[in-house]
Parts: structure tokens; sequence; C-alpha cells
């Protein structure tokens, strides 16, 4: 039982099988489980991977992703409850699921580890965290973010800070495109063309990243090697100030945090 199955052909499965096939992963190696015949169709043509039926899939891998929406969880765990073994691992990427709702419905001893991940997995740049369940031990662990690093980073953090950590980044990436949405408005209101303007936006961004990323610098630091005394800058940063935009970012992460809260309670 070496293969590894992935229920859920959607964008997040996909993006893991691609993930993983450019990591060397043989099609050989991958199954998928995925209820849309012609996506099914898509993946296999695509990927080379063979698409079959959940009992077929848990019966030869080791390791189960399951990459489905949370609505549908429950429909899958019904499916795999009477096939799967202490002797495999069940990997959630199912955002606000905790490990023990696998656990309540899957046999004693299932080791679960949940994933937050983010969707610049599509790109190989995603941001992704785990967390052991109960019976998970660190092998299991080690399994994980082997699996999840081909498509980015991957850190380990307590199940307890899951919420903050999907307000953080499992939303992040929609307050990065939200703020480059309204820059790129910004630009055509000062009378670039969207075009430029998102040319403009997206390299800055781009390099902004990367300068946080590569330099190890404090972003305070950073900030401030732009802000010139009595220049644009300043005054763009008194007008953000002025208007609250820190506070207001805030808050938008703590209560993206109190959602994921909330709906972990459904589980």
């Amino acid at each position: 039982m070496d293969t590894l199955a992935i229920f859920g052909g959607g964008k997040l499965g996909e993006a893991l099988l691609s993930g993983l096939r450019r990591a060397g992963r043989t099609p050989e190696e991958i199954v998928v489980v995925e209820r849309s015949p012609e996506r099914a169709g898509y993946l296999s043509e695509k990927y080379g991977v063979r698409c079959v039926p959940a009992a077929e899939a848990v019966a030869h891998a080791r390791t189960l992703i399951a990459a489905v929406k949370p609505q549908d969880v429950g429909v899958l765990l019904d499916t795999l409850a009477p096939l799967v073994s202490a002797d495999q691992l069940v990997v959630s990427v199912a955002a606000g699921i905790p490990t023990k709702y696998y656990e309540q419905r899957l046999a004693d001893g299932v080791p679960v580890i949940r994933v937050m991940p983010n969707t610049p997995a599509l790109v190989d740049q995603a941001m992704s965290v785990i967390s052991a369940g109960a019976h998970a031990e660190e092998k299991h662990l080690a399994a994980a973010e082997a699996l999840l690093a081909p498509v980015g980073l991957v850190r380990r953090l307590p199940e307890s800070q899951q919420d903050a950590v999907t307000a953080l980044s499992g939303s992040g990436p929609a307050y990065f495109f939200f703020l480059v949405e309204a820059m790129i408005d910004a630009g055509i209101l000062l009378g670039i063309s969207r075009e430029v303007a998102a040319d403009l936006i997206v390299q800055s961004a781009l390099g902004a990243a990367t300068m946080l990323r590569d330099t190890g610098t404090h972003p305070v630091q950073l900030r401030e090697a732009v802000t010139s005394p009595g220049g644009t800058t300043i005054a763009a940063i008194r007008e953000l100030e002025r208007h609250g935009v820190r506070s207001a970012l805030l808050d938008a992460i703590e209560a993206a945090r109190d959602r994921s809260v909330e709906l972990g309670k459904l589980y």
C-alpha cells in the first residue's frame, strides 16, 4: 500500500496532484477519487493518473488526502469509515474541519493531520500549516510535510491556532488581491491605463514580497527606507493612518478568525 489517494479533484486537489507530479511522483503512485466524470477524464488525460472508486483507492493507498469541500466531508467519511485502518494516514485540506471530527467518524487509532493551505498552491507558492490529531506521530507530520512541500512552504502549529492561521494565511491572499485591486483603480483615477497600472502594482507587490522574504528585514525598516522626510510616501502613509487602515485590517483578520471558530463548531 504505497499509493497516494486524493479524494476530490477540484482546484486544490489538482494543485496538489500537479505539485506531486512535478516533484517526481509517478502516475502509478497516485490515484484520484472524483465524482464528476468530466473532471475525472480531464485529470486522467492531463496527469496520467487513474481515477478510481473510493473503495479501490483506500485498498491500495497508505495516505489519503481529503480535498473535498467542507460540506462534503461528512459524505466522504461515511464512505471511508468502514474502509480505513489505523495503519493509514488521513490528511485533511478541507478548511475548518477539526481532526476530532475525522477521529470520531473513523476507526480507533486512525492518524489525522489537519492542513490549512491557501490558493497560491496553484502556482507552487502556498503557505500550508499542519497540525497533528490525537493519533498522529512525528512520522505522520513528516509525511504530510513531504506531500505539501512541492507546492510551497509548510509550517507546524498546534491545532488550537488553526483558526488564527485561517484568518492570516488561509484568507490572506484575498486581502492582498483586494489591496492590489484598489491600487489599480487608483492608477486609473490618476490617468494611467488599467493594463499599465496592473503591471506597475503587481510587479511592485512581487518585489516587495521578495524583499521581505529574502532580506529578513523587518517590514517597518523596509517601509522607512521608502519614506523620505516631507516626501510622497509619508503623505500617503498619513492618509492611510487617518482613515484607520491599520485598525481596519486588524479588525478584519480578527473577524475572519471568529468566523472560522463559528464554522468549526458545526463539526
